[in-house]
């Protein structure tokens, strides 16, 4: 007969080994390892606060992929997108079609986001905002204006105290796209910056006397420490410095005030051509602000390692939708819904 006692021994006997963990092991979801899929990009430092706000929080969504991306300059983005040294490159410039012919696993062009450049500048006590007249504000990067109080900017600015100073110009000493959209706008506007001045480039041969810095943050800084300074900034990296940003006028002869409504109206006024490579150096519209580009991704057509090529679709495919809601609230353009669907079309045929 089994005594209380030995019934009692058995059944904690029986609850352990139920409570044993199996030697089985356990299903998985085959996720691969974390950070296992790496993905290096580098380049434009325009949509560079963007990126990083992109990058972080994608990658708590997928944290098998470790995405980094160096802020270069659109120049030396390319450069080592054509060497094949990075998975993806970004530039404000795009690719030129002898660019796109010197890759030879193909190119894709990837418009991810778009802002206004605006011409910010540090002078204090002014007691308004700064206009400047076309005319105007290319012959101060072309050296010709050197004072704040030159008769041409007093007449558009009545009533502001613009003082005797002297005018400090500020810009990229890197290659750059930022550059590049200024300088093609220039173009645009100016037959002597075009024929005669340096033209529509990335890296510019500024008069004697203009100061350099490398990237907008730089340029931005650079403003921020100089009285009497003035130079050209990614908007939204001009609004978090604090700096002051001038009324430009635009191809309708209107002044108009840097911010999101009036670069978007540039974009909407400029249709997207299928290759997604498009510029408006002068766009038209009467409340079209005058200095806005398209940022881009540089893509290859064809990856050698498939997780890599699957992992950098589904981030830029993110980019296109669910990210287009950070690009305002850090001073950046939404995409207009046409070029999110030539986009993501061209995504997916890589």
């Amino acid at each position: 007969m089994m005594t209380k006692r030995f019934v009692a021994l058995l059944v904690m006997a029986v609850v352990s080994a139920v409570s044993l963990p199996s030697c089985t092991p356990e299903p998985t979801d085959n996720k691969p390892p974390l950070g296992s899929i790496p993905l290096q990009g580098a380049g434009a430092t325009f949509p560079a606060p963007l990126y990083k706000s992109w990058i972080e929080t994608s990658q708590t969504s997928h944290p098998e992929v470790l995405l980094s991306y160096e802020v270069i300059g659109s120049g030396e983005g390319t450069q080592r997108f054509l060497a094949g040294t990075v998975d993806f490159g970004a530039s404000d410039a795009a690719l030129s079609d002898e660019e796109i012919a010197m890759v030879d696993r193909g190119v894709q062009l990837v418009p991810v986001t778009a802002g206004s450049l605006v011409l910010a500048y540090n002078l204090p006590g002014l007691g308004g905002d700064l206009r400047l007249k076309r005319d105007v504000y290319v012959d101060i990067f072309l050296g010709k204006i050197t004072q704040w109080n030159d008769p041409r900017m007093v007449a558009t600015n009545p009533g502001l105290n613009l003082p005797s100073t002297d005018i400090a110009v500020v810009a990229r000493s890197d290659s750059s796209g930022t550059t590049f959209a200024f300088t093609n706008h220039l173009s645009a506007i100016s037959d002597v910056w075009r024929d005669r001045g340096p033209g529509a480039v990335r890296l510019a041969d500024w008069p004697g006397g203009t100061m350099l810095a490398p990237g907008n943050e730089g340029v931005a800084g650079r403003i921020q420490q100089s009285i009497g300074a003035i130079g050209y900034v990614q908007y939204g990296i001009a609004q978090r410095a604090g700096l002051a940003m001038a009324w430009l006028e635009n191809r309708a002869g209107q002044f108009i005030q840097p911010h999101g409504g009036s670069g978007l109206a540039a974009l909407i006024n400029t249709p997207m051509p299928e290759n997604l490579r498009v510029f408006f150096p002068d766009p038209e519209g009467e409340d079209s602000y005058p200095i806005a580009t398209y940022s881009w991704l540089l893509l290859y057509k064809n990856y050698d390692d498939a997780s890599k090529r699957d992992a950098l679709k589904r981030y830029v495919k993110w980019c296109l939708t669910e990210g287009q809601a950070f690009n305002e609230s850090l001073g950046y353009l939404r995409l207009p819904p046409r070029v999110v669907t030539l986009a993501l079309a061209a995504v997916d045929q890589l």
